[in-house]
């Protein structure tokens, strides 16, 4: 017994903290269920009990006292003449009587009082009989001192016994009903002091799991509370060393891989942090292109000598607005309506040297203008619209810029009817865009814009390009809408 109550001890040691309280619980359920249900049972028996008595007297009740002395006196009225036998209600008294019988033999489980009934049952064919041989005397002449005696020995002797014997069932009847409370007060008495008991182990065992419970748990917690405490405060060097406990070294471990985890991710934010930077410089870089300084000053002076003051004006504003916009105050992210303003600066520089080739439109929901967007992000996009579409085909070409609000965020779509990508080539600019792959120059720019939209909101946001060769080129953009 010893070493069987020693194992059980070193499982319970042994087992998790939820196994533990569930352990608990039931060493407290058990206990609770079999009282609940040993009370319960007791109850209904009682109940059960009740009922069959209670049934018993109401049957028994049906059954008149007074039985005796109306069939007595119908007897006698049918006898003297005053009544007929057919308008008397001789057959009908003893049809209820011995219905009342027959029930209280369905329900009567005392041994005595099933004798009593059978009893009467036998007294009720007796008056079935006399009453029978005093109908027959009646079709007869000179019968009536006959009648007379039937009644006086017979009818009236028979229906004392019924009288007697129905006032014994009842009377032991209600006998069974005050042993059984007395029992019932008994067990009640008995179940009371099995509670009482039973509250005083189940108080010794909540106070004994109260204190060995917590005692089990609350070092091993204590420790890698320290640990989280410290982490929370900045020191990523330490380490837990809680290997105690099932829950509590589980915990221990996830807590070091934890730690290990914010070290790695720190690291890589600080790698991505520096991606983002350069990602934006070298955007920068390309609006300060040289080339295309050179190629809109010329087209100023151009413009200056024919005369054309008004475009000199606007196009040197546009040139001014451009570079304001691509400095931006050193801001990272603007609004999509100040990117949009940068992007309008940048087309209609570019359709005063392509005014022959080049149209453009801008269609941009008011309800979006406000999303914030990384900026110079709308720009390279149409760049590439330009120079790899709208440049490689013959006639005028048209770039069209939209946006609105959908179900997954704002969308921004740049369309162009220029050239077009062919399929096969299509598949290696959103594979080299979707994997972050940097290493083909001519999709630099997209990868850059592609990036930097997905480390300033997130995986599920980006550009996506839809083409057909010959037929043109849409960019979709989709941004997160500001609540």
């Amino acid at each position: 017994m010893k070493k069987i109550g020693k194992k059980l001890l070193n499982i319970y040691n042994n087992s998790p903290l939820a196994s533990k309280i569930r352990y608990s619980y039931i060493t407290i359920l058990i206990p609770l269920l079999i009282l609940v249900f040993t009370a319960f049972f007791n109850m209904w028996r009682m109940n059960q009990k009740y009922s069959e008595m209670i049934e018993s007297s109401i049957a028994a009740s049906k059954f008149s006292l007074d039985f005796k002395d109306e069939f007595d006196y119908e007897t006698y009225l049918v006898i003297v003449g005053n009544k007929s036998y057919d308008n008397s209600g001789l057959d009908e008294m003893l049809s209820r009587a011995e219905d009342v019988v027959t029930e209280l033999e369905m329900i009567t489980t005392n041994t005595d009082n099933l004798r009593r009934l059978e009893s009467i049952n036998k007294y009720l064919q007796n008056l079935r009989t006399y009453t029978a041989r005093i109908k027959e005397n009646l079709t007869k002449d000179n019968l009536y001192e006959q009648n007379m005696q039937i009644w006086e020995n017979d009818v009236q002797i028979v229906t004392t016994l019924v009288k007697d014997t129905i006032s014994e069932f009842i009377y032991y009847d209600i006998r069974d009903v005050q042993t059984e409370r007395e029992i019932y007060n008994k067990r009640f008495a008995t179940f009371i002091g099995i509670v009482f008991a039973f509250l005083i182990v189940t108080f010794i065992i909540i106070s004994f799991l109260s204190y060995y419970i917590p005692r089990s748990i609350s070092k091993p917690i204590t420790e890698i509370t320290e640990v989280t405490n410290k982490v929370a405060g900045g020191d990523l060097s330490v380490r837990s060393e809680v290997f105690e406990g099932l829950e509590t070294s589980i915990l221990s471990t996830s807590l070091n891989a934890m730690i290990d985890k914010i070290n790695e991710l720190l690291e890589q934010v600080t790698t991505e942090q520096t991606r983002l930077r350069k990602a934006e410089f070298e955007l920068l870089q390309s609006q300060i292109n040289p080339h295309f300084l050179y190629n809109t000053l010329d087209a100023i002076v151009w413009l200056a000598e024919s005369g054309e003051k008004e475009k000199v004006v606007s196009t040197v504003s546009s040139l001014s607005n451009f570079f304001r916009a691509s400095l931006n105050q050193g801001k990272d992210i603007v609004t999509l309506k100040e990117d949009i303003g940068h992007v309008r600066s940048y087309l209609e520089i570019q359709k005063i040297r392509y005014q022959d080739i080049l149209d453009y439109e801008i269609d941009i929901d008011e309800e979006i203008n406000e999303c914030l967007i990384p900026k110079i992000t709308i720009q390279p996009l149409v760049e590439n619209a330009l120079y790899h579409g709208i440049k490689n085909k013959r006639g005028k070409g048209k770039i069209s810029i939209k946006g609105k609000k959908t179900d997954d965020g704002a969308k921004i779509s740049i369309s162009d009817d220029g050239l077009g990508i062919t399929a096969d080539r299509l598949r290696v600019v959103m594979n080299n865009i979707n994997n972050r792959s940097d290493s083909e120059k001519t999709t630099y720019g997209l990868y850059n814009v592609n990036e930097r939209i997905r480390l300033n909101f997130g995986e599920k946001y980006g550009i996506k390009i839809e083409s057909e060769y010959g037929m043109g080129t849409t960019v979709q953009i989709l941004l997160p809408i500001n609540e």
